[in-house]
């Protein structure tokens, strides 16, 4: 018989899901990945950067946050704001140029692509004569001039990027017009360098690659003066006093000129080296800047001496007396300079405020206003993978004490850096303030773990904490590569934090899990190591007491092959303000540390490896248990590190295995004659084969071997205050899941609080869960009466949850990578599930308890978020265990972005896109953290009456960018004149096609 489902109990159904659901990507934090390009507008006081990967970022006051992504796969080379617009120009490898404007929209700005443009050349021209190198924006914002490969200079009108043939400049009529005898000496090569005269914007210098420069005047078609250099031209740098040129080579040399107006001018006015006399690399980039205090600023990157420091990366900075060689640990990508008021005062006399440095893993800022030039910390952009990131853990709700401690902790270590506020303001951050305190922990390969602010939108540094202290390691405590020795020449100072080595690998972090109510933390490593650490306001010198477990008990037949453990320091060390260590559990085999969970209410720490697991109590500090989860076929588990790819022999010895199995099992249960039999094993081979063939994804259940690789391997430990024994007495409990489908629960007494200090904590065998298709364990729940998660420890004692209903049956949900289970407590019989795999092909990856509301109700209901190897987000409801929604989120190929997932407890998330960023994303309807900002334009452009309809039927060039403007930069809520909008619609079809 068909049960039909009445349709308005659908309608409700689903507008119950839109209250609570909805899956946004919301912003990317970190630093972009493989940056390829910088820009910067004084005008609108904002940073752009675009990407090897076709990316536009651009960056503001702090939350004013903007991305683009171009259509073509290829690499932004450039970036150029038009002055005094809200209009850019980007440049990508592929020859091909794109205008974005950020446009009004509902009383926020959004960054749109309107046009995009190709040079052409004429019929069977070679492919340099257009192929783009240098890029002028021109002041009057109304041209581009494009130098090229072939040495031509095109003129294109913006932003409808129409050609004007008739102001191009062609190498002919350059070559025409300069002396015979260097034209013949040699070829001029492509155009360099592309500037504007800061007091006569028609007069333009144009650099060649074989050292010509050139004096043009836009107006009269012809050059003023030529400067004959003898080097390779790297850059130009035009003072602002409108007489005097600056040049760098690629001898490592710079040159002075002075425009006289007398042609040529055969010899610079001055020709220094400043690393000689040895060979040096070429001065990529060089500028000077006047200053209010005395001598001008002199910056430059490269020159440095070719044979002794020809593979560093640095920038010097000359001013007065000081000179510093800023040594950065990437390659420059490119640099600017940010001067005081120059957003309000164009080109005036502004002082050099800060140095703006982007390098290929970092963006480095440094403060040329304060003694010793000191590095601004950065809001954004900071680089998440200084060291290589190794996990995550997230915090949300932070109690305010907490909060305010490791901030003071955070503080007291940068120190170093300058007090100057950011200097990057432009646009206005609407995002309302956070309604909660959130941090996101990462653990690094250093040993390091840093503490971020993920409140809002940008993800900001708080503190950093190492674990490199507690052991003996190759690394020397006294080496301070930031200072150069005295006298040394040239004068190097390291700048920037990005440090992708690390000392020792064993040093890192695995798993990590703070308790936000008491203040503990624990952080565990790669070889096996567990430390326990509190909070302390003040600096203390300690010793850490070590406890080596024994994970093997014992047993014999087993032979670890693989890393030795860390030596502990024996003597005190004195750790900063912070969380210090107080105590340290060994495991041993030095295995990498797969699972942890701190109970920070009765003081225990339980831990899991890949032979078994234990658990800790470090108030008394002993261990009290430990359970070896080995199979007697794991021996490839003591032969050192996991490894994630199975050999193809053993592959197909399982697959056989399997054929085999089936057999038997058709023998008992059918009479077939020969030939049947002989068919059916055949497509038994034929689905084995096929099945190693098929990507893992769309594998169905079926029973794994016992004899698999790792099944001993502990996935998930859970603390929980339940029914086990029997149904009328909760007590203490730990469950543990492992990679072949079992799971262990144990009974634990926890002494009273008068007697915590001296009676010990007691734990025996309870139950042990061995599923039928023995997938791996990757998530354990215990729901209470009302069938809500049990809260957090301590969570009840300060009032932040309601207690657990512990009158009803309590249910222990499993879930493995393949379905979702509901058990009974304490019977530990079956109730319900809820399969996975074998509906759509999907494994379980990654699985947290979120909270759910609406943004009109208060109510809260709980779900299960889960990601599966596909790259999609499931929502689960409890305790129903029904799938409500589901999303797609990460590509299935990003493997690395799928494990590094984690989810808040308020239905947010983050995941690695690159090695550098997270990209966050949220599942809630209430909780969304997104840039929300407006960029306005600057004074001097915005339109006198914009809103003044246009009533000419031809309108000239001014009117038409009014109009351009009006469209642009107002909200499109406000209604705009008829034949404004004719117009603009007109525009945008020439610009688009």
């Amino acid at each position: 018989m068909k049960r039909f489902r009445r349709h308005g109990h659908e309608s409700q159904r689903d507008k119950h899901k839109q209250d609570l659901y909805q899956f946004n990507k919301t912003v990317e934090h970190g630093f972009p990945h493989q940056p390829s390009a910088l820009g910067f507008s004084p005008s609108l006081a904002l940073l752009a950067i675009g990407t090897r990967s076709g990316a536009i970022k651009l960056y503001g006051t702090p939350g004013v946050e903007f991305m683009g992504l171009h259509d073509e796969n290829a690499a932004v080379t450039q970036v150029h704001f038009l002055p005094n617009q809200v209009g850019m120009v980007t440049l990508l490898d592929d020859n091909s140029l794109h205008m974005w404007t950020l446009r009004a929209h509902n009383g926020m700005s959004e960054l749109l692509e309107i046009g995009r443009f190709t040079l052409s050349g004429p019929p069977g021209a070679p492919p340099s004569v257009t192929r783009v190198t240098a890029v002028l924006a021109h002041s009057s914002g109304e041209l581009l001039m494009l130098g090229t490969e072939g040495g031509h200079v095109f003129v294109v009108e913006v932003p409808g990027f129409r050609e004007l043939e008739e102001n191009n400049i062609s190498v002919e009529n350059v070559q025409n017009r300069i002396p015979e005898d260097y034209v013949g000496r040699r070829n001029l090569e492509c155009v360099e360098a592309l500037h504007e005269n800061p007091l006569n914007p028609r007069q333009v210098l144009i650099g060649y690659g074989r050292g010509l420069m050139v004096l043009w005047d836009l107006d009269r078609q012809r050059p003023i003066q030529h400067f004959l250099c003898t080097q390779q031209l790297e850059s130009v740098w035009w003072m602002e006093d409108g007489v005097n040129i600056l040049s760098s080579h690629s001898d490592g040399s710079y040159c002075q000129w002075t425009v006289t107006g007398e042609d040529p001018q055969t010899e610079p006015e001055k020709q220094e080296t400043p690393y000689g006399a040895f060979p040096c690399k070429a001065i990529s980039k060089i500028i000077q800047l006047p200053s209010k205090q005395g001598p001008p600023f002199l910056i430059f990157s490269g020159g440095m001496p070719r044979a002794s420091y020809g593979d560093r990366h640095c920038i010097s900075v000359i001013h007065s007396k000081f000179h510093e060689a800023l040594d950065f640990t990437s390659r420059i990508i490119d640099f600017f300079v940010i001067r005081e008021g120059e957003n309000h005062r164009g080109r005036e006399r502004c002082e050099p405020s800060a140095l703006v440095v982007l390098v290929e893993e970092e963006l480095v800022v440094v403060d040329l206003q304060s003694e010793g030039w000191p590095v601004i910390q950065t809001p954004y952009l900071v680089p998440l993978h200084c060291s290589a990131i190794t996990c995550s853990h997230h915090v949300s709700s932070i109690p305010l004490k907490l909060w305010e401690r490791v901030q003071a902790a955070g503080a007291q270590q940068n120190t170093h850096y300058s007090r100057k506020p950011w200097p990057i303001i432009g646009g206005q951050n609407l995002s309302p303030d956070p309604p909660q305190r959130d941090l996101l922990l990462t653990g690094h390969e250093d040993g390091t773990v840093r503490f971020w602010d993920a409140s809002g939108v940008c993800l900001y540094p708080m503190y950093k904490l190492s674990t490199a202290g507690v052991f003996l390691t190759d690394a020397d405590p006294n080496d301070n590569m930031n200072q150069g020795s005295e006298g040394e020449w040239p004068p190097f100072r390291k700048v920037g934090c990005f440090d992708p080595y690390s000392d020792d690998p064993r040093l890192g972090i695995q798993k990590i899990h703070l308790c936000k109510y008491s203040g503990y933390l624990t952080v565990a490593g790669t070889a096996g190591q567990i430390l326990i650490l509190e909070l302390n306001d003040e600096a203390a010198e300690q010793m850490v007491e070590a406890t080596v477990v024994d994970l093997l008990q014992g047993q014999e037949g087993f032979r670890w092959k693989g890393q030795a453990r860390l030596d502990v320091r024996e003597e005190p060390v004195l750790f900063p303000p912070g969380f210090q260590p107080f105590a340290l559990v060994q495991c041993q085999p030095p295995a990498v540390v797969t699972a942890i969970a701190l109970h920070s209410e009765w003081k225990l720490v339980a831990f899991g490896t890949s032979h078994g697991f234990g658990f800790y109590d470090y108030h008394q500090k002993n261990n009290i248990m430990v359970k070896c989860t080995l199979n007697p076929s794991d021996q490839v588990t003591m032969e050192g590190p996991l490894s994630r790819v199975k050999s193809i022999k053993k592959s197909l010895r399982q697959s056989f295995r399997r054929i085999r199995r089936s057999r038997v099992s058709m023998r008992k249960h059918h009479a077939t004659n020969a030939a049947k039999l002989q068919e059916i094993n055949a497509r038994l081979e034929a689905e084995a084969l096929q099945e190693m063939e098929l990507a893992p994804v769309q594998r169905k259940i079926e029973a794994r071997s016992s004899d698999d690789s790792f099944t001993g391997l502990v996935r998930t430990l859970y603390f929980a205050d339940t029914f086990v024994s029997d149904g009328s007495h909760s007590t203490p409990s730990l469950w543990a899941g492992t990679n072949g489908g079992a799971v262990f629960a144990y009974v634990l007494r926890v002494p009273s609080l008068e007697r915590r200090a001296e009676d010990p904590v007691v734990a025996h065998a309870a139950k042990e869960i061995q599923l039928m298709h023995r997938a791996p364990v990757v998530g354990l729940v215990v729901l209470d009466g009302k069938g809500t998660p049990l809260p957090e420890p301590l969570e009840v004692a300060h009032d932040l949850a309601r207690s657990p209903e512990m009158h009803g049956s309590h249910h222990l949900l499993v879930v493995s990578e393949e379905q979702f289970k509901l058990f009974t407590l304490p019977k530990v019989s079956s109730k319900s599930k809820l399969k996975l795999t074998a509906v759509d092909g999907s494994r379980v990856r990654r699985v947290g308890v979120a909270w759910f509301g609406s943004r009109t109700d208060e109510q809260l209901e709980s779900s299960l978020v889960v990601l599966t190897n596909q790259g999609e987000l499931h929502v689960i409801s409890l305790p129903s265990i029904k799938m409500m929604v589901h999303y797609p989120c990460i590509r299935r190929e990003d493997v690395s972005g799928i494990a590094s997932c984690v989810f808040t407890k308020f239905g947010q998330g983050f995941y690695l896109m690159s090695p550098s960023e997270f990209e966050r994303f949220s599942l809630s309807t209430r909780w969304v953290v997104e840039p929300r900002c407006l960029v306005e334009a600057p004074l001097q452009m915005r339109p006198k009456n914009p809103s003044s309809p246009v009533h000419r039927d031809q309108p000239d060039g001014n009117s038409a960018r009014q109009v351009m403007e009006h469209a642009l930069l107002n909200d499109e809520s406000e209604p705009a004149p008829q034949s404004s909008i004719r117009l603009f619609v007109s525009l945008l079809a020439v610009y688009v096609l």
